[in-house]
């Protein structure tokens, strides 16, 4: 636990981010910062505490921005949808390293990044020295490069600024505030087909945010120069389509799962480092799964 620190979180509106920052808000003085175009998250975030400034990351106009935080939480993230290289690595990676140079006297600086960064390597656990790839090409053509880049500016400004860094390669979050777990949710109440490679089953390590939210903290105290990399995900592989089946049979719907290239392949990793470091997970994912309809749609149970 984090009390009475001055915490930056970048794209506290964000799905992981959102409730990270309001756990936090609780005891010590959080601020936010995003380009905050949804007045709702801005007016959530405000009410629990949150000091919230708009700006844009990727302009490096960090004016009003103060500069004496203990510690920064980077879970920032820009898609652009017409594979503009350009303006994701300017958005997402450049983005790191003048966030870092400017809060470069914080004791500690945790970058999210994601298990996009990893070569496919089927259903085999992926552990934190394999090799990286484009694993998400096929439906977000920039997406896994700029995360990339993005953990390269991390480590480079992270030894230029003697500034302590974990990055965090997160896997299939979820939880009361949504995910992709939800999306498919969505997907079957109303009738849609869920895609899932034709490698088949599609097989991931998700996390509830509830142990998000244990764990980042904790990694703080790890940070390390060179940076820390470590995956942030639970102990359970689990497939799409379970998942679907699972929540299908709580909800009274039908899986339509349909098979196609199209989509992304499997991504199973490893949490050895992770558990070595701060300890396992504790929501298990058919637990998580029924708390996050519970928290949504109560009325969908069946």
């Amino acid at each position: 636990m984090l009390e009475g620190k001055k915490i930056l979180v970048t794209g506290p509106t964000g799905q992981v981010a959102l409730p990270l920052t309001l756990s936090l808000c609780a005891n010590n003085d959080v601020w936010g910062t995003a380009r905050f175009s949804d007045a709702a998250k801005r007016q959530q975030l405000e009410a629990a505490g949150v000091t919230c400034v708009a700006l844009d990351l990727g302009t490096g106009e960090f004016e009003d921005l103060p500069t004496d935080f203990d510690y920064v939480l980077n879970l920032a993230v820009a898609r652009a949808n017409d594979a503009d290289f350009d303006a994701d690595l300017r958005a997402n990676a450049e983005s790191v390293g003048l966030l870092m140079a400017h809060c470069r006297n914080a004791k500690a600086f945790l970058h999210c990044s994601s298990t996009a960064v990893y070569h496919p390597k089927g259903r085999q656990p992926i552990f934190e020295t394999d090799p990286l790839g484009d694993n998400h090409r096929v439906m977000m053509p920039t997406y896994s490069i700029a995360k990339i880049a993005a953990e390269a500016v991390a480590r480079t400004a992270a030894r230029q600024f003697d500034l302590p860094t974990v990055i965090t390669r997160l896997n299939t979050p979820y939880g009361n505030n949504g995910g992709w777990m939800y999306y498919h949710l969505l997907m079957m109440k109303n009738g849609v087909e869920i895609p899932v490679h034709s490698d088949g089953p599609s097989v991931y390590t998700p996390i509830h945010e509830d142990d998000i939210n244990a764990a980042f903290p904790a990694l703080l105290e790890h940070a390390s120069t060179p940076a820390l990399t470590v995956n942030v995900c639970g102990q359970e592989h689990v497939s799409i389509e379970e998942w679907c089946e699972y929540m299908a049979e709580l909800c009274g719907l039908e899986a339509k799962i349909a098979p196609t290239d199209q989509t992304l392949e499997s991504v199973v990793s490893d949490s050895s480092k992770l558990q070595s470091l701060v300890g396992p997970a504790k929501v298990g994912w058919q637990e998580g799964l029924r708390r996050m309809i519970e928290a949504r749609h109560p009325d969908w149970l069946v």
